[in-house]
């Protein structure tokens, strides 16, 4: 195995996307499968901010993001803009463990970076933000494992509602880790989870579905296994994400044969072999952004992601239609 280090990374990158502090980047409403309900209205606003310190090998998010630091003040005028022109909530629907349609929303702050991170995140604005979150139920931050402590505490003690803290685990593959530059152990992750635990702070997961060095027939498998080492730690939610090319290094990688290409088929694997030996312990949901570009048989595609949607928020998945594709 080799890998390409941090420079060579930073050198095979394409052109960012101009991005404007003064506005969110994007905001979108979906329903998700709750901790403590079923179904949770969720708000998820891209926040326009600086970029992660950390480049990993198969990150794609600096693409949004500033070259400096994130001016003070930005983040909150974002997020008041953002929840101005939100529009109202979608209904979360009604089952038997649901309040019903008004079950109070969670919104997700993802800013292509780290919200402890103070250069991505200005401290002093921690306040605003908080304040501006009030009317959600849950509050989601994204972050890296090692960035967990007293900030994170102080913020969930400011927030009405419930912090959760979304991290990368990625991947447990012992020859895969360590080379994906993403400057963490697995001790790392499982003193980000327990800190969690203690402080009554939720926790999500990022898995990896697709690794390089691997080869395609057991991205599932560690997916999976991935996935289970979360759950084992107390992890409430893991979020299935397809690796995706398209950030220069994967690409490069992929030249050299050291990458095959992730297909819809691996997901729908990875998240069918989860739902059936972790329901019940955590919530696994495949993450569908993009999922139209993913390899498939083009009769099926769209009914197989839908699937894959209804099963995110059912917990429980469907059979496959019969189309007779191998794809």
């Amino acid at each position: 195995m080799t890998t390409l280090g941090k420079l060579r990374t930073r050198a095979l990158r394409p052109p960012k996307v101009g991005i404007d502090p003064s506005r969110p980047i994007a905001v979108r409403w979906d329903v998700e499968r709750g901790v403590r309900v079923a179904r949770r209205p969720t708000f998820t606003v891209f926040l326009a901010g600086a970029e992660c310190p950390f480049t990993c090998l198969f990150c794609d998010l600096w693409r949004h993001t500033l070259d400096g630091p994130t001016p003070a003040g930005a983040l909150p005028r974002q997020l008041e803009i953002a929840i101005a022109e939100a529009g109202d909530a979608p209904p979360a629907g009604e089952t038997t463990h649901d309040p019903g349609p008004r079950t109070a929303p969670a919104i997700k702050l993802y800013n292509a970076s780290n919200f402890f991170d103070a250069r991505a995140v200005p401290p002093a604005d921690d306040r605003a933000i908080a304040e501006a979150c009030a009317p959600f139920a849950r509050v989601t931050v994204e972050t890296h494992a090692r960035l967990v402590g007293d900030r994170a505490a102080t913020l969930a003690d400011r927030l009405a509602g419930r912090l959760e803290i979304a991290m990368g685990l990625e991947t447990i593959h012992p020859g895969v880790l360590p080379r994906l530059d993403k400057g963490m152990t697995l001790a790392d992750f499982e003193g980000a989870v327990a800190w969690a635990r203690e402080h009554v702070v939720g926790t999500r997961a990022f898995v990896l579905v697709g690794l390089p060095w691997v080869a395609a027939d057991d991205f599932a498998t560690w997916a999976v296994r991935s996935a289970t080492y979360a759950a084992e730690l107390g992890v409430e939610r893991v979020s299935l994400i397809p690796l995706r090319a398209g950030n220069g290094a994967l690409d490069e990688l992929a030249r050299r044969g050291e990458l095959e290409p992730v297909r819809l088929a691996h997901i729908e694997e990875a998240l069918e072999r989860c739902l059936d030996g972790l329901a019940g312990r955590t919530i696994v949901e495949a993450d569908l952004w993009d999922a139209e570009r993913l390899d498939a048989c083009e009769a099926c595609h769209g009914a197989r992601i839908a699937r894959l949607a209804a099963a995110n928020l059912e917990q429980a998945i469907g059979p496959r239609d019969p189309c007779g594709c191998e794809r």
